[in-house]
């Protein structure tokens, strides 16, 4: 017998078949690139493509929760990648990891909530640009998802009523 301990995202007791939620290594390297215009073009392309997977996503948050979360700064990630001849993966997830960090110290509470929106589009472009898409999340039949953490992108992707959260630091025993 496997027993997985770990919090629940909802309140209550739920029993069912198990899903994994397993995330695509998205490790990121600095990489020197000949052409920094044709990078710019990906992270314009992957923008676009993140934002048309969002786009479902955007108008059930906005129900449920009522708010959207920031946009990452196109301005920078192309200077960095001009000035520096990196490739997008690079320059988007350091733009994204400082932004994630100014908001995390910021003093209001609001507002250091903010590092996981920003985090979360962070990371979905540099999977566009990875080729790491990922499916939709709706489960096939009513599950309990386990996973280590979710982005606040991929906690709104999920059906509630077939579906119970497990997340954060997931204790396998046997």
């Amino acid at each position: 017998m496997r027993v997985l301990e770990g919090k629940s995202v909802f309140s209550g007791i739920a029993i069912g078949k198990i899903s994994i939620l397993q995330k695509a290594d998205t490790s990121v390297k600095r990489t020197k690139v000949e052409d920094p215009e044709a990078e710019i073009t990906r992270v314009q392309e992957a923008k676009e493509k993140a934002v048309e997977q969002l786009q479902k996503l955007y108008d059930k948050a906005l129900r449920e929760v009522g708010e959207s979360g920031p946009q990452m700064p196109r301005r920078r990630i192309d200077n960095i990648i001009r000035t520096e001849n990196v490739n997008a993966e690079y320059a988007v997830a350091t733009t994204g990891d400082n932004f994630a960090d100014m908001f995390a110290q910021m003093d209001d509470d609001y507002m250091k909530a903010r590092a996981a929106d920003v985090k979360d589009i962070s990371d979905r472009l540099v999977r566009v640009l990875s080729g790491h898409d990922e499916g939709d999340m709706d489960a096939a039949e009513p599950s309990i998802i386990v996973a280590e953490d979710l982005a606040p992108s991929e906690t709104v992707q999920i059906d509630r009523k077939s579906t119970r959260l497990n997340s954060s630091h997931v204790k396998r025993s046997r």
